[in-house]
C-alpha cells in the first residue's frame, strides 16, 4: 500500500512514501533532505540504509550543523570544494566564503540549510515528491537567480530515483548532489561490506582537498575498487576522493552479506566523490542507530568539484535558456550474496 503523510510545524514539513514492495522513503523540506530509507533483507525485514537524525527539527541545530556532516542533503549551489572561494565568470571574478581557505558545499547559506517548498506529492505506483527552492542574485555570493527542484521517486523495482533540476536568469557556476550516508546493515561498520567503483581515474587533490588540474590512474593503487572489495581497504584515513566516471552501466556497488542487499548507483554525471568518515560525532541518531568505525560511505554524484577554475574539467556553467539535470538511481535487491 502507497503511503503519503506530512506535515509537523509551521516551516518543518516531512513526507512518508511507501511503494508497492513496502520500500519506505522518509523526507523532510529542510535541506530537502534523506531522513530514512528503509529496504527490505534478504529476510524480508526492512532495514533503513540512509543515515539520520531522530527528528526532522534536529537537522536545524546548529549543535548539529557545526559537524558538516550534511546527513542526507541536497548541496548547492555548488558540491564540492573550489579554491580560495572564487572563480571568475565573464571576465568578472566572484568571491565566496570560505574556511581554510575553501569553499565547500555552497557554505553557511548552501541549499541544505534552506527550507524548500514541496510543489507536488504522488500516491499510487511509483510514488514521488518533488520540491523547489528560489536562490536570489548573489545570495552566498553566487550570480543569477536560480530556481531548483529535487524529485525523490521510489520505482516499484525498490529502486530510489533522484532528479535535480535548475535554471538561471543570468550566466551562473551549478554543482548539486544528494549527501546521503549509507550502511546496508543499519548499523555497526561498513567496513566488511564490499564496494565497487567502475573508475580506474581519480583526480589529484592538494592539502587542502582541491583538485590540482591533473587527472591519475588509479588501478592498482589503494584507491582502486574495480574489483568488490571490503570497504576496509580504502587508505587508513578513508576515502574522500573523485573518481572520473565513464558510461558504464553502473557507476559503483554496495553489498552487504549480513543483510543481504546489494545497492547498485548508476548516474551520468562525470564524476563522483566517494567519501568513507572514520566515525561519526557523538549525536543521536535515527531510531537509536548506533554506528563504529567506518560507520557509512557516500556516493556524491556531480560534475568536478572547482571545475570553474579548471578549463580541463567539464564545464559547470548554466545559462539562461538552459537546464542543469542531474539524474542519480540507487537501485536495491536482496537475497543471498556467495561473493
Amino acid at each position: 500500500m502507497n503511503n503519503i503523510v506530512g506535515t509537523e510545524s509551521k516551516l518543518m514539513q516531512t513526507v512518508k512514501l511507501v511503494n508497492s514492495k513496502g520500500m519506505e522513503l522518509e523526507v523532510c523540506n529542510y535541506g530537502a533532505t534523506l531522513m530514512a530509507l528503509k529496504i527490505p533483507n534478504k529476510n524480508e525485514q526492512l532495514i533503513n540504509v540512509i543515515v539520520g537524525l531522530p527528528t526532522a527539527e534536529e537537522y536545524a541545530n546548529p549543535e548539529y550543523q557545526k559537524h558538516n556532516f550534511y546527513l542526507g542533503s541536497s548541496i548547492g549551489r555548488y558540491a564540492g570544494r573550489i579554491a580560495k572561494g572564487c572563480f571568475s565568470l565573464k571576465g568578472k571574478q566572484y568571491q565566496l566564503e570560505t574556511k581554510s581557505e575553501v569553499h565547500l558545499h555552497g557554505g553557511s547559506s548552501g541549499f541544505d540549510k534552506k527550507y524548500w517548498d514541496i510543489i507536488e506529492t504522488k500516491q499510487g505506483r511509483s510514488p514521488s515528491i518533488k520540491m523547489q527552492l528560489q536562490s536570489g542574485h548573489m545570495e552566498g555570493g553566487y550570480p543569477g537567480n536560480v530556481t531548483v527542484t529535487v524529485q525523490y521517486e521510489l520505482l516499484e523495482s525498490n529502486a530510489l530515483r533522484i532528479v535535480y533540476s535548475a535554471t538561471t536568469d543570468r550566466p551562473t557556476v551549478l554543482n548539486l548532489t544528494n549527501h546521503a550516508y549509507f550502511n546496508l546493515d543499519g548499523e555497526g561498520s561498513v567496513s566488511e561490506q564490499l564496494l565497487q567503483i567502475n573508475s580506474n581515474k581519480i583526480l589529484e587533490l592538494d592539502s587542502k582537498k582541491c583538485p590540482t588540474g591533473r587527472i591519475l590512474p588509479c588501478s592498482q593503487t589503494h584507491y582502486d575498487f574495480q574489483q568488490k572489495s571490503p570497504v576496509k581497504h580504502v587508505p587508513s584515513k578513508g576515502l574522500d576522493d573523485v573518481y572520473v566516471l565513464s558510461q558504464k552501466p553502473f557507476s559503483a556497488s554496495l553489498i552487504s552479506k549480513k543483510s543481504g542487499i546489494c545497492m547498485k548507483v548508476l548516474t551520468k554525471q562525470p564524476s563522483m566523490v566517494v567519501f568513507t568518515p572514520l566515525h561519526f560525532p557523538d549525536i543521536d541518531f535515527y531510531q537509536n542507530a548506533t554506528y563504529s568505525l567506518f560507520p557509512a560511505i557516500c556516493f556524491e554524484t556531480q560534475n568536478f568539484p572547482d571545475a570553474p577554475n579548471h578549463s580541463n574539467f567539464p564545464s559547470s556553467v548554466l545559462h539562461p535558456g538552459e537546464t542543469y539535470h542531474n539524474e542519480t538511481v540507487f537501485d536495491f535487491s536482496a537475497g543471498l550474496i556467495s561473493s
